[in-house]
């Protein structure tokens, strides 16, 4: 389970994007995490992602990050039985909170995000899917490249993701959404899941379905 270092997390970061811009003519391919971080309380934080029946009976919100491989497995096992199960029979409310670690887990949010809603869970199951295959090398060019790659199958032109990415106020809207939310939260690590108000930490499908079917009454 990876584990939240805000200060640490922000001079990585800061460090790191310094050190690229240096060598690439001064700019970054994206938005970094640093350069959206703010303390504008007038920043509205962005909306939050769910899937299945808004006034469904069990609330289930899920804290990941896109670079995180316990997050992609998750979403590559258990998630699936979940949503079979439970999600696309109207018994819960699947949130998914994006936590950022790092600015390639914020572009990769910032990707799902730039087809709209309506591709937001798609371009999810490709970015969790194929984790190790994007981030590849470890280069904000190559990442960026293969970010992209994955949005083009989505439909979307290099053009509207190139916008997204530079977004600097879509990148400010979802980093205060993480800052309040993680926080409210006491999210320490990732994946954790709230279920109605309760904090569970990663767990198998078995183990899920089980408190599940408790809190449903079934």
């Amino acid at each position: 389970m990876n584990r939240i270092l805000p200060i640490l997390i922000a001079a990585v970061i800061a460090i790191g994007g310094a050190f690229y811009m240096t060598q690439n003519n001064g700019s970054l391919p994206g938005v970094s995490v640093a350069e959206a971080q703010s303390n504008d309380a007038a920043i509205e934080p962005a909306a939050d992602m769910f899937l299945g029946d808004e006034n469904a009976p069990v609330t289930v919100i899920e804290y990941a990050s896109f670079t995180c491989p316990h997050c992609a497995n998750f979403h590559e096992g258990a998630f699936k039985n979940l949503k079979q199960n439970y999600i696309d029979t109207g018994k819960i409310k699947f949130v998914h909170r994006e936590v950022y670690f790092d600015q390639f887990g914020l572009w990769a949010g910032m990707i799902a995000r730039c087809g709209g809603e309506e591709r937001y869970f798609g371009m999810a199951d490709l970015i969790y899917g194929g984790q190790k295959n994007w981030i590849a090398d470890g280069s904000p060019t190559t990442i960026v490249a293969n970010l992209k790659k994955l949005g083009r199958t989505a439909g979307m032109t290099d053009e509207q993701m190139d916008a997204c990415l530079q977004n600097e106020d879509s990148a400010r809207s979802m980093v205060a959404a993480y800052q309040q939310n993680a926080g409210a939260d006491e999210i320490t690590g990732t994946p954790t899941f709230i279920i109605d108000g309760t904090k569970y930490s990663n767990m198998s499908y078995v183990d899920f379905a089980a408190i599940l079917d408790e809190k449903l009454g079934e």
